[in-house]
């Protein structure tokens, strides 16, 4: 159980990176406190919302698929890992896009994708689904809050280092569902 959680909370923080390093960029928004509230809560919302549907289609998945069904959720970590570190190397990303009305529900959706594909994952793989979408809803929502926060007062050098470091914590646990000892 404690090997679990702790594996859940590193894949929480990875996942909650994206939402970091995106929120860097809208911090420079000079967003109101309230606002910044407000989308740290969506966010945190939709990093529920999304493993819970990932993980209701990995558990279905799994039974219908056995043992192969851990290689697949191993699979989709390890492409998603690579994903986000591909993606921290390019500069252009849409931070055009304002967080309100229906910008902010295309905001919290779309730093939360990547949540569906790792809750696919574990869904397959079999973890406890409360304690994962608990730990991936807090920990977005706390990390977009810092990154809304941060970026306010600093420019983006740091945006780009966070998500490639949650990208190769994906690619750790892939490798671990790939390579079992």
């Amino acid at each position: 159980m404690i090997g679990e959680m702790i594996t859940l909370a590193m894949m929480a923080f990875a996942l909650g990176m994206d939402a970091f390093s995106v929120s860097l960029g809208m911090g420079l928004l000079q967003l109101r406190l309230k606002q910044i509230a407000y989308i740290g809560f969506m966010v945190g919302f939709f990093h529920i919302l999304m493993p819970l549907a990932g993980m209701a289609i990995g558990r279905l998945l799994s039974t219908q698929l056995g043992h192969a069904a851990t290689y697949i959720g191993g699979a989709l970590l390890f492409i998603l890992g690579v994903q986000m570190v591909i993606a921290s190397f390019h500069h252009e990303q849409e931070r055009w896009l304002r967080p309100v009305g229906i910008g902010l529900f295309l905001f919290a959706f779309s730093v939360s994708l990547d949540s569906f594909s790792v809750g696919l994952s574990l869904g397959i793989y079999g973890v406890e689904m409360v304690l994962a979408v608990t730990a991936f809803g807090l920990t977005s929502m706390v990390l977009t809050w810092i990154g809304l926060l941060l970026g306010r007062r600093f420019q983006r050098w740091l945006g780009t280092y966070s998500e490639a470091l949650g990208g190769a914590i994906l690619l750790l646990f892939a490798c671990k569902l790939l390579f079992p000892l």
